[in-house]
């Protein structure tokens, strides 16, 4: 992208915080309803019956925001699964796969673990990489669903790794995800950060999920906490090691001074969160879905940091002398969520929902 597109858009970006309009928010609001027009009517392609709907094998849960930039999807997505394996279900994962390359990008692909992240994505591997669920990405979401429950008969239930603005496959359920940026200044895009426009009220097949402390918006909706658990070498996580329990590993980088790179759509919190740890850090921000080839920091970088969803981008054997260490992050939804959720799938369940157990 060029300086001046660059510049244009951190302007635009910078319009959509706070809880009320800018005057520059107002002066692109005619944009935004142009935009709110053609989704309605894409929409209601699909309300009237113009274009077909296509139902997914078992029940599918669309994990979405309706934001645009990262609202923490991809971690929640990864603790859904667990928290639903805790419930008796055999739970996969179907995703469009951003940030794919080459000329069979929008094909339909299963996930392994020797998968790249520009065959499938580098959000799609990161989820099989650290939850072993089976995993299809394509930019055909229902074609997605029908090979993953063939290849995978066991599973009874889908998740959906963004999806909330696509309509050919019909959702069964849905976990809204919200960050500390609520829904801003509460435009549609390009005045605002929404894709499309609050619901008054959360309809009863969702729920509404915030990762931050306290709610963001005015929607009844539980919360959860996510964080960094820990930190080890890119080898070490690569043959799927953790941090330790005690201490993370964060001693270790403590006396460092390291570059944090990130490839996020906003990667300032986590730089925020690597302080918090008490690292020194220089920060070097990159684009969401950055490909890291050629690798972004200057030959001979002593020690960098990056996120899990980089992390797969690297092979160990692809960064030189530089010591890369992989900064893992949780997401823990608070105790309630666990029965909010029982609760929401139950009616879609074709056994006995069991008592809910503890996690290890």
């Amino acid at each position: 992208m060029s300086r001046l597109g660059t510049g244009i858009g951190a302007w635009v970006t910078a319009q959509w915080a706070g809880p009320h309009p800018s005057a520059g928010a107002r002066l692109l609001q005619p944009l935004s309803w142009l935009y709110a027009l053609l989704a309605g009517a894409h929409q209601a392609l699909y309300r009237l019956g113009w274009r077909a709907v296509q139902h997914a094998p078992v029940p599918l849960l669309v994990v979405g925001n309706l934001v645009a930039g990262g609202a923490g999807k991809t971690p929640t997505v990864m603790a859904l699964v667990g928290l639903l394996r805790l419930q008796g279900w055999t739970p996969g994962v179907i995703s469009r796969g951003h940030g794919r390359r080459g000329a069979d990008r929008n094909a339909v692909r299963a996930v392994q673990r020797h998968s790249s992240a520009a065959e499938v994505g580098d959000e799609p591997l990161l989820i099989h990489l650290r939850t072993g669920a089976p995993v299809v990405v394509g930019a055909d979401r229902a074609a997605a669903a029908r090979r993953l429950c063939a290849t995978n008969p066991g599973v009874d239930i889908l998740l959906a790794d963004d999806g909330l603005q696509h309509h050919r496959l019909r959702r069964d359920l849905a976990v809204l995800v919200f960050d500390e940026r609520g829904a801003g200044n509460g435009l549609r895009l390009p005045a605002g950060p929404l894709r499309q426009a609050l619901p008054l009220q959360v309809p009863a097949h969702m729920l509404v999920l915030y990762n931050t402390a306290r709610p963001s918006t005015a929607l009844p909706g539980l919360t959860g906490q996510r964080r960094l658990s820990g930190a080890l070498p890119l080898a070490a996580w690569w043959q799927g090691q953790t941090a330790d329990a005690v201490d993370g590993g964060w001693p270790a980088l403590r006396d460092r001074r390291l570059l944090a790179v990130a490839g996020l759509a906003r990667p300032e919190p986590f730089f925020s969160m690597l302080e918090a740890q008490g690292l020194q850090i220089d920060r070097l921000p990159l684009t969401d879905h950055h490909g890291f080839d050629p690798l972004p920091w200057p030959a001979g970088t002593p020690d960098v940091i990056v996120t899990e969803k980089d992390a797969v981008k690297l092979p160990p054997d692809a960064v030189g002398a530089t010591r890369v260490w992989v900064a893992t992050l949780d997401f823990q939804p608070e105790p309630g969520f666990a029965e909010a959720l029982r609760t929401l799938c139950a009616p879609f369940k074709p056994h006995p929902v069991p008592a809910l157990q503890t996690p290890p």
